[in-house]
């Protein structure tokens, strides 16, 4: 074998080994990065999870607003990329505690019975005006001591949250997406496929609730949500006690 054969042959075997390296190098990486998803949304290889909605008030029939299927499909997105199944249920038909399954919340404390309890169990510092009545505090929102009101079409709200019974290692989270409109629903869950990377750097598997704000929905729809802040410490003191009339 002369010198340029040889040169040939180590060039392949070079390039081979390389090109071998590079591929272990990115599935290791893939893999790492699939481990950690599916860490923050408790959602091993095979598992199962809920996605809980309303049921539409008109028919018997599990009907679902148009945003909130949209919202149904962010997350379906995302719990197939974590390798899990889902399974859709309506809001009054879920009957299970804490930590068994993975589950999505859609909807307001209004149209969701689910919801309702969620907060009233877990998030006992958020208050969600449910009165049908048209008026300025119509499903405003009030978090410590500030309200929020719904400015339909330009600025709107929802509550979007990462909450962990204490049931020890391996329970499973409960999310909850609660917006004061079927969009802000869709708003949340986009909001959460975009940034689980940074929130579970931040929070890891802990507990979080976040009030997004999401701007002018009439013409960007659910595309732009701005944090309004953390207000995981606000959300999850004890309601304040009635005032005693005299």
């Amino acid at each position: 074998m002369n010198d340029d054969v040889r040169n040939i042959v180590l060039g392949v075997v070079a390039a081979g080994i390389s090109a071998a390296l590079g591929w272990l190098a990115r599935t290791y990486l893939w893999k790492r990065k699939l481990r950690r998803k599916q860490a923050f949304f408790g959602l091993p290889d095979n598992s199962e999870s809920l996605l809980v909605v309303n049921r539409d008030a008109v028919g018997s029939e599990l009907a679902v607003k148009r945003y909130d299927v949209f919202a149904l499909l962010e997350l379906s997105a995302l719990i197939k990329d974590c390798g899990a199944k889902a399974q859709v249920v309506a809001h009054d038909a879920a009957q299970q505690g804490f930590g068994e399954r993975t589950e999505f919340c859609v909807g307001g404390p209004g149209s969701n019975r689910r919801m309702a309890a969620h907060l009233q169990s877990l998030l006992p510092g958020i208050e969600i005006n449910i009165d049908t009545e048209p008026g300025p505090e119509r499903v405003a929102f009030r978090i410590g001591g500030e309200q929020y009101l719904l400015e339909s079409g330009k600025a709107e709200y929802a509550i979007l949250a990462r909450l962990t019974a204490d049931l020890g290692q391996g329970a499973r989270p409960v999310f909850l997406f609660c917006g004061q409109r079927a969009i802000n629903n869709q708003a949340a869950t986009r909001y959460l496929a975009r940034n689980h990377e940074h929130l579970a750097r931040k929070y890891g598997a802990g507990s979080f609730v976040l009030l997004l704000k999401v701007v002018n929905s009439q013409a960007y729809g659910p595309d732009v949500v701005e944090l309004v802040g953390d207000v995981t410490r606000a959300a999850q003191a004890p309601a304040p006690a009635p005032v005693p009339r005299d």
